[in-house]
């Protein structure tokens, strides 16, 4: 058995940062809608030192999108495809905002849960679905390449065998 030699990027350094990306793109994307609608007071892209490292909120929020992609990644390794958008779309709806509701607020000397306010409640699941549809659609297309490359070699082999059986065939075309 022959070793194929890695192509692309390990999976969780794909992971990272189509998670990063999909903050800098959707999460924030949508937060920008919502806020331009005037849904929310949150105005995206700020660059408001974060503590207790003064970090910019938006690299801050980046660097957390690619911890998450990681975990969505590591979770929903078994998907591919649409499957992986879907999902990923309902794992970024749930889990990153249960954990920005109920650990990081408290933490932050914020109201649980935005204070149950579901107009406020409401911008957490949307921008969250927004990062995890952006995570999903990058995983799908550039995560994971030792599986695009074992289903092309599927693929490849299938065809030989398929090609062999043909020639191994007589030709009945011409048959009486």
């Amino acid at each position: 058995m022959t070793r194929i030699p890695h192509r692309g990027l390990p999976w969780w350094i794909s992971a990272f940062l189509c998670g990063g990306a999909a903050v800098l793109i959707l999460h924030q994307g949508a937060l920008a809608a919502l806020y331009l609608a005037g849904l929310t007071a949150l105005a995206p892209y700020q660059l408001a030192p974060t503590q207790p490292w003064n970090v910019p909120q938006l690299w801050s929020l980046a660097c957390w999108g690619g911890a998450w992609g990681i975990v969505l990644a590591a979770t929903l390794r078994r998907f591919t495809g649409g499957g992986l958008v879907v999902a990923s779309v309902v794992f970024g709806t749930i889990f990153p905002t249960l954990v920005a509701w109920f650990v990081v607020a408290p933490l932050k000397g914020q109201p649980v849960a935005a204070g149950f306010l579901p107009a406020a409640m409401a911008i957490g699941p949307i921008v969250n679905a927004a990062w995890g549809f952006g995570t999903g659609v990058g995983l799908a297309l550039f995560g994971r390449a030792d599986r695009r490359r074992r289903a092309a070699d599927r693929r490849a082999s299938r065809e030989e065998v398929l090609g062999e059986r043909r020639r191994a065939l007589p030709d009945r075309r011409f048959a009486g």
